[in-house]
């Protein structure tokens, strides 16, 4: 198990693989985001994706869904997330590619009102099947401290 105590500033972790489908780019944006050229072949075609393309918002339920398969199989003492401070969305994804992450670690902090907890911010970049970024995000995530009594460190 993975505690705050285990984590270390600048650290890097790569992982993930999700192949994008046209069916689930389709189905996801016609519930959440049914905006033409994520819908239509000749609407998208109009557009400067030239193609139909998965809505941004579709690109971070990917990219969390490899995040929870890299912390199922790292165990972490995790706590949720209070929230991200950057997202940005630097190239289309469209069906067919194929997508991986990788992750930094960029501080970490001990809660001062809550001392079961720490807090570290991280840099997720989700990249392409040619090594490209696609989507890149900067988040908090709280995690347990292996002792809680420990001294609190400024």
């Amino acid at each position: 198990m993975i505690y705050f105590e285990d984590i270390e500033v600048g650290s890097r972790q790569s992982f993930g693989r999700y192949e994008v489908t046209r069916e689930e780019v389709l189905e996801f944006a016609g519930k959440y985001d049914p905006q033409p050229f994520h819908l239509d072949d000749e609407a998208a075609a109009q557009t400067h994706f030239g193609r139909i393309s998965a809505s941004g918002w579709h690109t971070c339920a990917m990219t969390m869904a490899m995040m929870v398969e890299n912390l199922t199989a790292n165990k972490q003492a995790g706590l949720g997330s209070p929230g991200v401070d950057e997202l940005r969305w630097k190239k289309p994804v469209y069906p067919g590619d194929t997508l991986r992450c990788e992750s930094e670690i960029l501080e970490k902090r001990r809660s001062k009102s809550r001392r079961e907890m720490g807090i570290f911010k991280s840099r997720t970049t989700t990249f392409n099947q040619h090594d490209e970024p696609v989507l890149e995000m900067i988040s908090n995530g709280l995690i347990r401290v292996r002792d809680e009594d420990a001294p609190i460190e400024d």
